[in-house]
């Protein structure tokens, strides 16, 4: 798909893997797994983020504002020049999260954001969103890759609703040199090997039958953002207390 337009609400959970095992099992039969996990294995997301030289774009998100944006660079896999990744543009007014991405390929996005020009749009759409992506470059100008995020995901949608959606992000890793997509997958930990993001995204309010089985193990919602707990870490030296806190309390 060369365009991707939504909205949606986004809650986060941290679970551990022996949970994560279990409570996987609860959603066969209401849940199957998107199209990239393929014989129900994870699949590698690759991100670069961008922001400034004194990194407005991050330090205004973990100020959690009303309204925050940020912009990535996104890859399945370690990809090619002529392979195609994803310029993305992520908003989040009042809780909702608004996504805008296009692709190219990464000759072309590596072209753009170093001062060349956006490849023509292939249709109305899609021009729509090369327009926003460009109103954000310039908007905040010069920006720069700041850092690499890469996580192994198994990802699945609701049987019956397909905008109802569950993800399970597991070894986090970031860095802050090598910043490419066709470097490899390599870098510090975010959180424990044996910890997982739990994400899940939805359009309107989540299925009763989910939120029972929140309930039935105790799975409570947090707020991480991995961009910005990476940036805590980065700037203080140490881990964020909060993921801390949060990654504690399911080995006590």
């Amino acid at each position: 798909m060369a365009v991707e337009i939504f909205s949606r609400y986004e809650l986060k959970y941290i679970i551990s893997d022996e949970l994560f095992r279990i409570f996987k099992k609860q959603l066969d039969g209401r849940l199957e797994a998107d199209k990239y996990c393929r014989h129900d294995s994870f699949y590698t997301i690759c991100n670069i983020y961008y922001d400034t030289a004194d990194n407005e774009i991050i330090r205004k998100s973990i100020d959690k504002p009303v309204y925050k944006e940020k912009i990535r660079l996104r890859s399945y896999g370690v990809v090619k020049s002529d392979d195609i990744v994803f310029f993305e543009i992520k908003k989040k007014y009042d809780g909702c999260v608004f996504k805008r991405r296009t692709e190219l390929t990464l000759a072309e996005a590596y072209n753009y954001i170093n001062g060349g020009k956006m490849p023509e749009a292939r249709d109305e759409l899609d021009r729509l969103v090369k327009n926003e992506i460009d109103f954000f470059v310039h908007k905040y100008k010069s920006l720069m890759p700041k850092v690499f995020i890469s996580y192994d995901r198994i990802a699945m949608y609701g049987i019956t609703d397909k905008s109802f959606r569950v993800t399970f992000d597991s070894n986090i890793r970031t860095r802050r040199y090598d910043l490419s997509l066709d470097k490899g997958i390599y870098g510090d930990l975010l959180m424990p090997a044996d910890c997982w993001l739990m994400e899940v995204k939805t359009k309107d309010s989540i299925p009763l039958w989910f939120a029972r089985l929140l309930s039935k193990y105790r799975i409570y919602p947090v707020s991480f953002s991995k961009y910005g707990t990476e940036y805590k870490n980065f700037i203080t030296g140490c881990k964020d207390e909060k993921v801390e806190k949060n990654v504690s309390r399911l080995y006590a």
